[in-house]
């Protein structure tokens, strides 16, 4: 079972690395240009929304800044608005006189309306009046005795934590101004106000997204709260020292949460502290959130990326499986059409691979053809040099004779057959064909050859024809003729007329030597082969002072098909 486990887990390897390092789809190749395209594009915008969201963060803690600084403001604002009132107060003429009935009702409507009563302490820190109750009634004793004795030996307004009182039920807090008078023993005022008329401060501020505010005493104890009115009257939840910016603030001990932002400015008047705060994870919730919806956005357009990539592979794969089978059936020698393929490059390769099975074809076909020609050339070579040693042996007394007249004469075979191989198809000049079969002999004196006509291409047969026809006149010249002796001379002339080809062999001699009657190979080749094979009339004549052959041949029996096509002729087969 370990073996089986083993070897299919190698199985399954080997496929993963041959999918890894073998030939892929094209679909993965676009899935892979997509991913390139877009994962570097999500990884900037994260990093441009992390960099965005630290500015915004910067910015919002600024404004929180500015925030804490204005509460703080604000509550100066009223603990000096309330020492302002006692300092007016004390320099009433009643309280310096004693007379404190009317200092009361004096105080009281000084104080109508503002949310605030008045003790007056004595030196022992006893009340002598109080606005919040009737004058004359029984008064409860002061509970903070401590801050009105710090005032009174520091000499200076004192600001109180907040405190409950029993007798309204509220949270307050007092500021608390010594008055020594000119005679008698020192007064204390001691000014209430209740905590919850702070609240209408932080109310003014502009709270938003997940920032709160509040004040809190020199105890740490909660003055005012924009978050919970509950909160009054508790230690802060958290665990703050001095002032300015705490990024991870976190909660006092046997308080539960996270870490907040904090911001802390201090009162210089009372040493209150003003706290604008918001927890870390709200105000990084946003971006989280874009995060979430840009990686969200991220994989929804990969995936639609991919589906692309998928459709386009398979639009791109379809046609190159068909080039891949049009490719095969070219190397099988099988007919290939284009196609029209949607794709402009396929549709190139493909009519690219339409032309290579046309040519392929026409090569195939002019193979063919030049196999049936070089056959057909080969029979009649070897059916010439055949004739060439029956004739050659039959004018020959000796082996050693034999062996020179037939090699020359398959050397003139061989220029001819030079110039056909050069010519090909298109044939081979007039002018050229005579100038080679004759070059071998002529003597150095160029004025003793000359070779006149028009421009005439013959075709391959014929071609071959004349030109063992002229090196056999060139060969009689050599051994009887024009270049017999040091004084002759020849003349090659040619033209067209009626249709036919004439072609005038002059040679010139000061004494012509007699010639035989017996027939030779060159006579064989004039009259059977050029008279026979292309119908041409010949005449001779031993003139006194040399030999003329006249050759009158059919120019269609010459021309080479192409120039016939060119004219619009049926070529001869």
């Amino acid at each position: 079972m370990q073996s089986t486990d083993s070897a299919s887990r190698g199985t399954l390897s080997e496929r993963i690395g041959a999918f890894v390092s073998g030939p892929k789809p094209i679909g993965f190749f676009l899935f892979l240009l997509i991913a390139v395209t877009i994962i570097p594009a999500i990884g900037v915008s994260v990093v441009l929304l992390q960099r965005n969201n630290e500015a915004q963060r910067e910015v919002v803690t600024t404004l929180a800044e500015a925030m804490a600084g204005s509460i703080a403001e604000a509550v100066d604002r009223e603990l000096s608005g309330m020492n302002t009132t006692l300092r007016v107060l004390s320099t009433t003429p009643s309280l310096t006189e004693g007379d404190m009935e009317d200092f009361y009702y004096r105080a009281k409507l000084a104080l109508a309306g503002s949310g605030s009563n008045l003790r007056v302490l004595d030196e022992n820190f006893k009340p002598l009046l109080n606005t919040n109750v009737p004058f004359g009634d029984a008064l409860q004793p002061f509970d903070v005795p401590l801050v009105a004795e710090a005032a009174l030996k520091g000499k200076a307004t004192v600001t109180s934590g907040v405190l409950f009182g029993k007798l309204a039920g509220k949270w307050s807090f007092k500021v608390v101004k010594p008055f020594f008078p000119d005679s008698g023993p020192p007064r204390t005022l001691v000014m209430t106000r209740y905590a919850d008329t702070l609240t209408d401060v932080l109310s003014q501020q502009m709270l938003r997204g997940g920032w709160n505010a509040s004040v809190v005493d020199k105890n740490n104890t909660v003055v005012a709260s924009s978050f919970m009115s509950s909160e009054v009257g508790k230690p802060f939840f958290l665990d703050l020292e001095g002032d300015g910016i705490y990024r991870e603030a976190e909660p006092a001990e046997g308080r539960e949460g996270g870490t907040y932002i904090t911001i802390i400015d201090e009162s210089g008047f009372s040493g209150w502290k003003s706290v604008v705060w918001a927890s870390t994870t709200t105000i990084e919730e946003p971006m989280r959130y874009s995060l979430r919806m840009l990686l969200a956005g991220g994989l929804l357009v990969i995936a639609i990326g991919a589906f692309a990539a998928w459709l386009l592979g398979r639009q791109i794969a379809g046609p190159v499986r068909r080039l891949a089978r049009d490719a095969r059936r070219l190397g099988a020698g099988e007919p290939v059409h284009a196609i029209e393929y949607p794709i402009a490059e396929v549709a190139t390769v493909s009519s690219a691979l339409a032309e290579a099975a046309l040519d392929r074809e026409q090569a195939e076909n002019e193979i063919r053809l030049l196999m049936r020609e070089v056959a057909h050339r080969s029979k009649n070579q070897l059916t010439v040099v055949s004739s060439m040693a029956k004739q050659t042996a039959r004018s020959s007394r000796t082996f050693a004779g034999f062996q020179d007249a037939f090699q020359k004469r398959l050397y003139g075979l061989a220029r001819s057959t030079d110039l056909l191989i050069a010519g090909g198809a298109a044939g081979v000049e007039l002018h050229e064909l005579l100038s080679v079969q004759v070059d071998p002999f002529r003597p150095d004196s160029p004025d003793r050859l000359t070779m006149n006509g028009p421009k005439f291409r013959l075709a391959n047969q014929p071609a071959q024809t004349i030109g063992l026809a002229v090196h056999e006149l060139a060969t009689n010249a050599a051994k009887y003729g024009a270049f017999s002796n040091n004084d002759g001379r020849l003349d090659i002339t040619w033209k067209i007329r009626d249709d036919m080809l004439v072609i005038n062999w002059r040679e010139h001699v000061a004494r012509a030597r007699r010639r035989t009657n017996r027939r030779g190979f060159g006579t064989e080749i004039i009259d059977r082969m050029v008279g026979g094979t292309l119908d041409a009339e010949i005449s001779r004549v031993f003139h006194r002072d040399g030999l003329e052959c006249v050759f009158k041949i059919p120019v269609d029996r010459l021309e080479p098909d192409l120039t016939k096509a060119a004219r619009g002729e049926e070529p001869q087969g």
